[in-house]
């Protein structure tokens, strides 16, 4: 593709979303019903502000969903504490709902706008960011474009290039430069995410780690663990987490396949997205098990046999509770779910082999001896069944996803090093301004 094709694909792009936007209504108003919009706060995806925009020089940070925005959240603190505001974006309803009591002070939220110019020229004009930083792999082209248009930079910060991301990127080559050249830096993950950015196009990467290995470990409710916790007594316990669709059934026949050698057992499945708990409670009913739900304050008995963890922003809750993890979105799903959560708390991990998005995270974990991969179902029992088991195994796992998480440790501050740059000349202006 010419450079010239590449002009023309963008400005189609371009004309598509112009000629969209008056019939986004009904579908975001699809969306809302489905759980996936916030309905009250629909008017920010078209660009129009819920707040005022604070005084001062401001910082956009934008993560798209959970993982991304708990990663970012510590690098938002370390801005505050320049003096500096932050507009956080996210894309998603549950990143919202869980940040919602995170944000540090001089930190606001909204939802990212559309890619569509008038939406994102809207946005921009409020807001008027003197930087945006962007976490892992979201580059979007109108956003770009308008970004430069105002000579707002762009850094990339956390970026990771999945296999699927780059082959289609690899696909349109031109159209992939036009828009990379534009970013100002990008600061990988891995050696292999920065290869990939070099090779679409960005110029300079620098390699800072993964940021999600400096987020804090995940919070619990101490009282409701304390409580959970004598519930279960000394049953073993066991989590199928971030489960996709396919991994609540495979986590099911487990459960059925160990209860003659572990008639104790008790399963937490806690699904990536609670919205399907329906339909999971639907599959625990074909199969007989008693169950209880987290969000309906279903209580906990000697009877239960799964609890389904069917709720937002209480992961630190269920892992905290099991001994041994499953880490879902890597068996009949693909792509994998972040390991470092549980092995940051001491749980062992297991997970299918299809953790392609995490690719360095596991290396880490599994030369640790912190984490196993398994290939199927029958693999996934077997491994389960034996450190539940075996107390030292679980605990020599524990020790190392621990250590493993610790040695990992040190992105935010190569990344704050990158930024130091930019956000110097801002907390300069803030105090020549008195904000």
């Amino acid at each position: 593709m010419s450079e010239r094709w590449a002009r023309l694909a963008l400005a189609a792009y371009r004309v598509v979303g112009n000629a969209s936007y008056p019939f986004l209504g009904p579908f975001l108003a699809f969306r809302a019903r489905r759980g996936k919009e916030d309905r009250a706060r629909r008017h920010e995806r078209y660009g129009y502000p819920s707040v005022e925009r604070p005084k001062g020089p401001l910082v956009w940070l934008h993560a798209a969903s959970v993982g991304e925005s708990l990663a970012i959240l510590p690098l938002a603190e370390r801005i505050g504490g320049f003096g500096i505001n932050s507009l956080l974006t996210t894309g998603t309803v549950t990143s919202a709902t869980i940040i919602k009591n995170r944000l540090p002070n001089r930190a606001v939220h909204q939802f990212v706008p559309l890619d569509m110019r008038r939406a994102i020229r809207r946005f921009v004009g409020h807001w008027r960011p003197d930087i945006a930083i962007f976490a892992e792999s979201e580059v979007w082209p109108m956003i770009v474009l308008e970004l430069e248009r105002r000579h707002i930079p762009l850094i990339l910060v956390n970026a990771r290039m999945s296999d699927r991301s780059f082959d289609r990127w690899g696909r349109m080559p031109k159209i992939a430069e036009a828009l990379f050249e534009k970013i100002g830096h990008v600061v990988a993950q891995s050696d292999i995410d920065a290869e990939r950015f070099r090779e679409l196009g960005a110029r300079p990467v620098t390699i800072s780690g993964n940021l999600k290995v400096d987020a804090a470990d995940l919070a619990c409710d101490e009282a409701e663990l304390d409580r959970l916790r004598v519930a279960i007594g000394r049953r073993p316990v066991w989590i199928a987490a971030s489960t996709h669709p396919g991994e609540e059934q495979i986590a099911i026949s487990v459960h059925r396949r160990l209860l003659e050698q572990l008639p104790d057992l008790l399963t937490i499945i806690a699904p990536r997205h609670p919205e399907r708990a329906a339909e999971i409670c639907a599959l625990l009913d074909r199969a007989g098990l008693a169950h209880a739900r987290r969000s309906t304050k279903d209580a906990l008995t000697v009877k239960t046999r799964v609890y389904l963890g069917d709720t937002i922003g209480e992961m630190g809750l269920f892992f905290r509770l099991s001994e041994v993890a499953f880490v879902g979105r890597s068996l009949a799903a693909s792509g994998g779910q972040n390991p470092l959560e549980p092995a940051a708390l001491g749980v062992p991990v297991i997970s299918g082999r299809n953790v392609e998005n995490f690719r360095d995270a596991y290396r880490s974990l599994l030369a640790a001896g912190a984490a196993r991969l398994v290939r199927d179902e029958d693999m996934l029992a077997q491994n389960v069944a034996y450190l539940l088991e075996h107390k030292i195994e679980r605990r020599r796992m524990a020790e190392a996803g621990r250590n493993a998480v610790i040695e990992m440790r040190g992105a935010l501050d190569k990344t704050l090093k990158v930024l130091e740059s930019h956000l110097f000349p801002l907390a300069v202006l803030k105090d020549l301004e008195g904000n």
